[in-house]
């Protein structure tokens, strides 16, 4: 028998065995389950798809994985599982329906038996697969410039503390002309049955609000990450989604992985985006031009995702991108870098958002009962207003219950010597500053301006209330936190030859946006010399005799 025979014989029982093997697995694979609906002009705002409103084309749908986009009519189709989440990414000029607690309703949960039986509430059964999930969208104005308001860690522990976040925030924003908020996680403090009553309390600002899940917002007796988030879902939706406002686009991430609880109901988080979320993002951001912010926000920072890599390597080649977070519980800007693992042309801005409860609500109560609550680099609590501008975003800090000038502390002594031979210190914690700001001080109205260094030091204002706590330990409310170094600090000599008097300390920063910010404080000077302290001798007792 000739070879050309034998090979012949050869490669078509090779392809029998082939085509044998792909047509068994044909039988054996179960039929994918498609999921389909429409996003539709909603012209009533019934929240129905009627005969004369029409579908809307292009817009973005996804299952939290894969992406697609709409077809003329308005279509669309995905993949579905027994635990997928649907959504559509609200575009620029429309807006989703929100329910009672202005919570935006852009999503539909698929979870046919419903959550695990877990402490808290997770998601009811929501039963079989509808024969459309569609998409309600309806018109709104959305100009170039706006302003968002961004929340850290409100993170109440009871109803006392809700009505902290009440009083101290949310009455002061009503009449906000901000066209959305949102909360960087850690929502509540581990309880999460008061949801229901933390989202009645923001949704008196009047704007929609949208949330991104915290360590503090888990299920912490779910057994993996995917049955953490259970309780999250019911009350908001997807732990991670995106939307569009005028010329920004908004990625919320959950960057928090739960490992799972342990027999004696503890556990461990790491952050993580993992691969879901990062396909999701793969899928995504090559349907966003590159012309457009993206502004990313998450709960823990950016720089302390352990696969924070994989997205950079997405987004490095984008002009235009900053990120948000909050969790530390201290406000600050960074740059990041190759230190970080990011290679983009200039460095990427991530924000660590101020808290609303600040220092959990520690420190004195004040004369209406809530704690001053200074984190721990010395800046007071409260949230950010973000001044969008087509690509650009100007940050506003907001002190709570503070005038919107109130951007900074002046820190000196009361009372000095004309004479003295120590050196004395003017600290100044601009609460917004960053490695771009500049800070100059006088002395008097016409005085030369000195310029002060920036310093990577304790506040010296939070150290001695410390101090005051060790002394006073009658202090209602909890203790402060240990004084971190603060990333916004300046620093300089005050001059010793200051003539005895009154002296006002005036003090001026920039910031990197080139707005100016002005504070004082006066201090004293006399001609006497402090006290020296007294001299401690070591007494022996006499013996009484042999």
């Amino acid at each position: 028998m000739s070879h050309g025979v034998t090979n012949q014989r050869y490669f078509i029982t090779l392809l029998f065995l082939i085509t044998g093997f792909i047509f068994s697995n044909l039988i054996q694979a179960e039929p994918r389950t498609m999921a389909r609906g429409y996003v539709f002009e909603d012209l009533n705002r019934n929240g129905v798809r009627d005969l004369n409103e029409r579908g809307l084309h292009r817009i973005i749908v996804s299952n939290q994985q894969e992406v697609t986009t709409t077809r003329k009519d308005g279509s669309w189709e995905l993949p579905s599982s027994d635990d997928t989440i649907f959504f559509v990414v609200k575009p620029s000029g429309w807006m989703t329906p929100v329910n009672h607690h202005n919570l935006p309703l852009f999503y539909y949960i698929h979870k046919p038996k419903g959550s695990p039986d877990l402490k808290f509430e997770g998601v009811k059964p929501t039963g079989p697969l509808p024969s459309s999930i569609d998409f309600p969208l309806h018109r709104q104005s959305e100009p170039l410039k706006f302003q968002a308001v961004f929340f850290g860690d409100p993170q109440p522990r009871n109803q006392k503390e809700l009505d902290y976040i009440a009083r101290d925030v949310v009455e002061e924003l009503v009449g906000t002309k901000a066209k959305f908020g949102v909360t960087l996680g850690d929502i509540l403090f581990d309880d999460l049955s008061l949801f229901e009553r933390n989202n009645s309390i923001i949704s008196q600002i009047g704007i929609p609000w949208y949330n991104v899940i915290g360590n503090h917002d888990l299920n912490f007796d779910g057994p993996d990450d995917r049955t953490s988030d259970e309780t999250f879902h019911h009350h908001f939706g997807p732990n991670y989604f995106a939307y569009e406002y005028g010329p920004v686009v908004f990625i919320a991430l959950d960057n928090v992985k739960w490992n799972g609880a342990k027999p004696k109901g503890t556990g461990r988080y790491t952050s993580w985006l993992g691969q879901d979320q990062l396909k999701f993002l793969k899928r995504l951001l090559p349907r966003i031009p590159k012309e457009k912010l993206i502004l990313f926000m998450m709960h823990i920072p950016l720089y302390q995702t352990q696969d924070r890599e994989e997205l950079f390597r997405m987004i490095e080649d984008r002009p235009y991108t900053m990120s948000i977070s909050g969790h530390t519980h201290w406000h600050g800007h960074r740059f990041l870098g190759e230190n970080e693992g990011w290679k983009g042309e200039k460095p990427h801005h991530h924000v660590i958002n101020v808290t609303v409860s600040g220092s959990w609500w520690s420190g004195e109560p004040d004369e209406v009962g809530i704690p001053h609550a200074m984190m721990s680099d010395g800046g007071p609590n409260g949230y950010t207003i973000f001044n969008f501008d087509r690509e650009k975003a100007i940050i506003d800090y907001k002190a709570a219950r503070r005038p919107a000038n109130y951007q900074m502390n002046v820190f000196a002594p009361s009372e000095v010597t004309s004479d003295s031979g120590s050196p004395n210190f003017v600290y100044v914690n601009v609460f917004n500053g960053s490695d771009r700001s500049t800070v100059q001080m006088r002395i008097g109205r016409t005085g030369k301006w000195i310029s002060l260094k920036k310093v990577l030091e304790q506040d010296p204002y939070l150290v001695a209330l410390k101090k005051q706590e060790k002394e006073r330990p009658e202090i209602l409310g909890r203790n402060l936190p240990d004084p971190k170094l603060s990333d916004h600090l300046w620093k300089a000599h005050l001059p010793n030859d200051l003539p005895p008097g009154e002296h006002l300390i005036s003090v001026q920063t920039e910031d990197m946006w080139g707005r100016i910010f002005h504070a004082s404080r006066s201090i004293r000077v006399t001609n006497e010399k402090p006290k020296a302290p007294p001299i401690k001798t070591n007494k022996k007792t006499k013996s009484s005799g042999k």
